[in-house]
C-alpha cells in the first residue's frame, strides 16, 4: 500500500490529537520520587503516541505539604526535579504539563509548567486561592494576576513566559491551542477558561487537588463537563492521587477527559498506584461547533477588551502522523441509536413525545380529530401509524378516527399488503382499501405510456404514476372527512432524494418522521414491539415488518414472491452507512474523507464500534472500498440532486440535535448547487485498507 494511503488511517491526519490525563502515585515532599513518577508516565504517554499528557497541581511536591511550601529545601529539590524532567523529556515526544511550587520576586506561586522535549515553553500560576474549610492556600501562595511579570528564568533558561492570560499552540496543528488553569480556578463563578477558550483556547487543562468527600466525584464531572459544553471546548482534569498527606484529608485521583461535554475517558478512582488515560479529541468537531454557535462568536466580540491581554506562544512539535495510526475513540455504528439499551430506551420514549405532540399541535390548530395515511407494511407507515394511535390516545379519541389506507399498485407484495392488513387490524384504526391499478392504467393510456399497450416499460413515469395515484386518493379521502394525510418519509429518504417529487411520500398536510432516520424507526419498531406496547397481535406483525426488504414496490418482478422485488439500499446504499454519513455531514459538515475514516473505524469489522442488540450473524462489515462507493453516492444525491425536494417539504417536527433537513429550520441551501469539492475530496479516499 502506498504511503499516502497508509496514513489515511493515521487519525493525526484528520485533525485528531491524542490526549493523556496522567496521576501519579507520589510522597509528600519527595520531589526526587515525583519527578521519577511523573517521567515514567511521560514514557508511557509517548509510547501511546499521545502528544499532550496532563499531571496533578503542585505533582512534584505533592499538594498537601501545607507549611513545608515555607521551607527552602523543598523548593530547590522541586527545581531540580522539574530540570529532571526537562532532560528527560527530549527523547519524548509528548508536551507535559507538570505542577510544583516556584519562587518569584520573593512571592510564591502554584505552578503549571509546560514542557516540550527539553524546552519550558511556558508558566501559568494559579489565579483564584481557596481559603476556606480544609484549603489555606493563601497562607502559602500569591495569587497569579499579582504579579506584573511577564518572563521568568527557570532551569538555566531566561525569557520563560509567565503569567495566567497564556495559549499554547502547536504550529503543525494550529487548532491544538491550549490554557492551562489549575483546580479552585474552575471552581470560581467565572473561570479563567471562559476567557481562555474565547481568546482561541480549544484544548482547556486544569491540574487540580481537590480531596475526595462523598459525592464529590460527580460534582466534579459536572464542573468539567459543563465548562467543557458552555466552552464549546476539550477539557483535560488530572486530580491528586495516593500517597497525598491523608493527616485530615483523603484523595481519589479522579482524572478526566470531556469533549464539548461528552466524557471520552476517566480514571479508575481509588487506585492506589499510578496510572494514565488516553483519548483521541476531535479538533473539527469544536471548530465546527463554535463555527455554528454564533453566540459564541458574540461572546468573543464583547469580551475582546480582556481578550487582547492573552499571549499564544507558538511551537513546533513531531506530530506522529506517518504511518498508521487508528484511534482508540469507540464510533457507535449507528449514532442516531444509543447502544447502552438503557439510554436507548428513553431515547424512543421521547423521540414518541416530540413526534406525538407535533401531530396532536397540529389537530388541534386546525380543528381536525381524524387523519388520513397510507399504510404500505413497510418501517416508514408503520412507524408513522403508531404515532398516529398514540395521538389519538392522548386527545382521547378513538383509534378508528385514523383512516388507514391500503393502496395495493402493480408491484405490491402480499408480504407486505398483508403486513398492512394486520397492522391495521390490530391498532384498531378505520381501514380503507383502493386497488390503484385501474387509474394508473388510465393515467398511462392518457399520456400515451407503453405499459398501457402491453408493453414491459418500468420507467421514471410508470413508478412516480403510482405515487401520485396514492397521493392523489388519500388527499381526496382526507378533504372528505376533514383529515389532514400524515406523511411518512423519513429524514434518510430527504437525505438523498428517495422520494417522487410532489407526491407520493414527498407529500402531505403533516409529517411525523421527517427528521428521524430509517435506523432510528428500526429501534423505535423494535421498542414498541419489545415491549408489546400495542398488544401481542400487533407486536407479531411489527417483527415481520423488522425483516421486510425495505422497498418501494413499484416495479414489478418477474414472478409474486413474498418479498418485494425493488430493493433501496441497491440503489442508494446501505442505509445504516448512510444515515453514518448523513450524521457527521449535517451535524458536523466533515470532509468527506475524515467522514470515511469514521466509518471504517466503525464498520470495517464486526467487532469494531458498538452493536445495539443486533445479533452477530446479521452484523454487516464495510471496508474502505465500500465505504468509499457509498460515500461517493451520498455526495452526488444529497449535495447536488435532491435539495429542491427538500426545499418543498411540509412541516415536521425536529427530532434530534443530529439534523433536521427542514428548509425552515436546520438545514437552508440552493437547489442547484455542484457537489464538485465534496467528490474531490471522496477521491482521495483510498481503494484498500493500508497494510
Amino acid at each position: 500500500m502506498a504511503g499516502t494511503d497508509r496514513e489515511f488511517f493515521n487519525l493525526y491526519n484528520h485533525n485528531f490529537v491524542r490526549v493523556s490525563v496522567a496521576v501519579p502515585q507520589v510522597r509528600v515532599a519527595d520531589p526526587d520520587y515525583n519527578a521519577l513518577q511523573t517521567v515514567a508516565l511521560m514514557e508511557q504517554a509517548a509510547t501511546q503516541k499521545s502528544i499532550l499528557t496532563v499531571f496533578p497541581e503542585l505533582g512534584l511536591s505533592a499538594y498537601s505539604c501545607e507549611d513545608l511550601f515555607h521551607q527552602q529545601a523543598l523548593l530547590d529539590g522541586c527545581r531540580l526535579g522539574l530540570q529532571r524532567i526537562v532532560d528527560a523529556s527530549r527523547r519524548m515526544n509528548t508536551i507535559a504539563v507538570v505542577g510544583l511550587p516556584l519562587q518569584v520576586d520573593s512571592l510564591l506561586f502554584n505552578c503549571a509548567v509546560v514542557l516540550y522535549q527539553g524546552n519550558i515553553l511556558g508558566v501559568a500560576p494559579k489565579t483564584y486561592l481557596p481559603n476556606y474549610r480544609e484549603f489555606y492556600e493563601l497562607r502559602q501562595f500569591t495569587p497569579g494576576d499579582f504579579i506584573g511579570e511577564r518572563h521568568i528564568e527557570l532551569c538555566g533558561r531566561s525569557n520563560i513566559p509567565f503569567g495566567t492570560k497564556l495559549l499554547f499552540q502547536v504550529e503543525e496543528q494550529p487548532l491544538l491551542t491550549f490554557f492551562v488553569e489549575i483546580c479552585e480556578d474552575l471552581w470560581a463563578p467565572v473561570p479563567p477558561s471562559c476567557y481562555a477558550a474565547m481568546a482561541g483556547a480549544a484544548v482547556l487543562i486544569n491540574q487540580s487537588a481537590s480531596p475526595v468527600t462523598i459525592g464529590k466525584f460527580q460534582y466534579r464531572r459536572q464542573l468539567a463537563g459543563g465548562q467543557s459544553s458552555r466552552c464549546l471546548a476539550a477539557y483535560l482534569y488530572s486530580e491528586a492521587g495516593f500517597g497525598e498527606s491523608t493527616t485530615d484529608l483523603a484523595w481519589d485521583g479522579q482524572g478526566m477527559i470531556y469533549e464539548n461535554g461528552t466524557l471520552l475517558q476517566e480514571t479508575e478512582r481509588y487506585n492506589y498506584g499510578s496510572q494514565i488515560v488516553s483519548a483521541d479529541l476531535d479538533l473539527d468537531r469544536l471548530r465546527q461547533d463554535r463555527m455554528r454557535q454564533n453566540s459564541f462568536a458574540q461572546a468573543v466580540a464583547r469580551h475582546r477588551q480582556v481578550l487582547a491581554d492573552y499571549r499564544t506562544i507558538r511551537f513546533s512539535v513531531d506530530l506522529p502522523a506517518a504511518g498508521r495510526l487508528p484511534l482508540q475513540r469507540i464510533y457507535e455504528r449507528f449514532p442516531y441509536v444509543p447502544s447502552n439499551p438503557e439510554t436507548r430506551d428513553e431515547r424512543c420514549r421521547e423521540v414518541y413525545e416530540i413526534q406525538v405532540q407535533g401531530l396532536v399541535k397540529r389537530l388541534q390548530a386546525i380543528s381536525a380529530d381524524k387523519v388520513v395515511i397510507g399504510v404500505s407494511g413497510g418501517l416508514d407507515s408503520t412507524q408513522a401509524l403508531m404515532v398516529c394511535a398514540r395521538a389519538m390516545d392522548l386527545m382521547g379519541l378513538p383509534r378508528s378516527h385514523i383512516i388507514a389506507c391500503t393502496l395495493p399498485g402493480f408491484a405490491t407484495s402480499e408480504r407486505t399488503l398483508s403486513q398492512a392488513r394486520r397492522l391495521i387490524r390490530a391498532v384498531g384504526c378505520s381501514a380503507f382499501e383502493m386497488d390503484i391499478r385501474p387509474s394508473c392504467m388510465q393515467m398511462l393510456q392518457d399520456i400515451g405510456h407503453p405499459y398501457a399497450e402491453g408493453k414491459a416499460v418500468y420507467d421514471i413515469t410508470f413508478e412516480n404514476v403510482q405515487a401520485g395515484e396514492r397521493t392523489s386518493h388519500l388527499f381526496r379521502l382526507a378533504n372528505l372527512h376533514n383529515a389532514p394525510v400524515v406523511g411518512t418519509s423519513d429524514l434518510s429518504e430527504l437525505a438523498l432524494g428517495w422520494s417522487t417529487y410532489g407526491v407520493g411520500d414527498h407529500m402531505a398536510h403533516y409529517h411525523v418522521n421527517a427528521s428521524v432516520p430509517k435506523t432510528l424507526i428500526q429501534y423505535l419498531i423494535r421498542w414498541v414491539a419489545g415491549g408489546n406496547q400495542l398488544g401481542s397481535e400487533a407486536s407479531a406483525v411489527l417483527n415481520e415488518v423488522l425483516e421486510t426488504e425495505i422497498s418501494p414496490e413499484l416495479i414489478p418482478g418477474e414472478a409474486p414472491g413474498d418479498q418485494p422485488a425493488q430493493r433501496s439500499e441497491a440503489v442508494v446504499g446501505p442505509y445504516e452507512l448512510q444515515d453514518f454519513v448523513l450524521y457527521y455531514t449535517v451535524r458536523f459538515g466533515y470532509l468527506p474523507s475524515k467522514t470515511a475514516f469514521l466509518a471504517w473505524h466503525a464498520w470495517h469489522d464486526k467487532t469494531s464500534g458498538n452493536w445495539p442488540d443486533i445479533p452477530e450473524a446479521k452484523r454487516n462489515e464495510y471496508g474502505i472500498a465500500a465505504i468509499k462507493q457509498w460515500l461517493r453516492v451520498f455526495v452526488e444525491r444529497f449535495f447536488k440532486q435532491s435539495q429542491y425536494k427538500r426545499s418543498a417539504i411540509p412541516n415536521a417536527p425536529k427530532v434530534g440535535s443530529g439534523g433536521s433537513l427542514s428548509p425552515r429550520g436546520d438545514y437552508r441551501a440552493p437547489s442547484d448547487s455542484e457537489a464538485a469539492v465534496w467528490l474531490t475530496q471522496v477521491q482521495r479516499i483510498p481503494d484498500g485498507e493500508a497494510e
